[in-house]
């Protein structure tokens, strides 16, 4: 069994402050052992369960924040950037499942450090209708690519988030939001355990597919300033509503390859006559708004 992992930061046991996500923040370098402490809980649930090689890709602003010699030795890591897929690089449809470490809520709702993406510019992002953030078009993007997505850690409000997508995915509150920048926090080493177990019930029986995907979908992404709109009028397929026209919104849809969502796409170059490839976001995360 192969099983794919994206480890984002913000929603990492004990993290609530940009200081502790953030390089050259005070507390940074907690927040990477925290961080290592957290996914390495999530393999060994993985191995529990039967997994033969489990991917790991650090997924949070730089990409490095996992220490290679701080993983679990049965891990592979995808470390660094520019990555095409960012948060999703390597995941391909020859994983049996895909788990979500550390996720955090999106743009709009009440979580720790919740943001969609790129904290100060993205106000809100709609797939298909509904409020959408990091964590449905990774949902979306693997399902689009046949893998499931079994497990998520995060804060309650993220696994709320996760929970209203696919009731079927199991998550493992780590935090519970008092607001954006604080949080009741579980115990370290209870949350690593409820992890663990909860990755490896997650995987016990082996993970099913994900139903078929339907065959176009519509993502709209609004946000100040008027650059964030005009950058996601850049995907290809995209259109500017009425509100993108004066710099606040815009509507897409891929034209082509992966379907889940608009946001999987890179923007084009103007001289480029090909279509990029999927990927999970071409917005970088930035530092969360204080």
């Amino acid at each position: 069994m192969r099983i794919y992992l994206s480890a984002d930061m913000e929603g990492i046991t004990g993290l609530v402050d940009a200081d502790d996500v953030q390089p050259g923040g005070r507390d940074y370098e907690r927040g990477r052992s925290m961080m290592a402490e957290d996914v390495n809980a999530a393999v060994r649930g993985a191995l529990a369960a039967g997994a033969t090689d489990v991917l790991v890709n650090d997924a949070r602003g730089p990409m490095r924040n996992l220490l290679p010699e701080a993983l679990h030795p049965a891990a592979r890591l995808v470390r660094g950037k520019p990555k095409q897929m960012l948060v999703l690089e390597g995941l391909g449809p020859e994983y049996d499942a895909a788990l979500c470490v550390g996720y955090h809520s999106r743009a709009g709702a009440l979580g720790v450090l919740g943001h969609s993406f790129m904290s100060h510019e993205i106000e809100d992002i709609r797939l298909d209708g509904r409020p959408v953030g990091e964590i449905g078009l990774a949902h979306a993007t693997a399902a689009a690519l046949g893998v499931p997505v079994v497990a998520l850690t995060g804060d309650d409000a993220a696994c709320a988030e996760m929970t209203a997508w696919d009731a079927s995915v199991v998550t493992v509150p780590l935090k519970y939001a008092h607001d954006r920048f604080a949080a009741g926090l579980r115990p370290a080493d209870k949350a690593r355990a409820a992890i663990e177990e909860g990755v490896a019930r997650a995987l016990t029986p082996g993970p099913a597919r994900p139903r078929p995907l339907p065959p176009r979908r519509t993502s709209r992404c609004a946000g100040s300033p008027p650059r964030s709109s005009r950058r996601c009028s850049a995907y290809p397929g995209s259109r500017p509503t009425t509100a993108g026209r004066s710099g606040r919104a815009a509507t897409f849809r891929p034209c082509t390859g992966c379907s889940a969502c608009g946001c999987a796409w890179r923007p084009r170059s103007p001289t480029s006559s090909r279509t990029a490839g999927a990927g999970a976001s071409a917005p970088q995360p930035k530092r969360p708004a204080t």
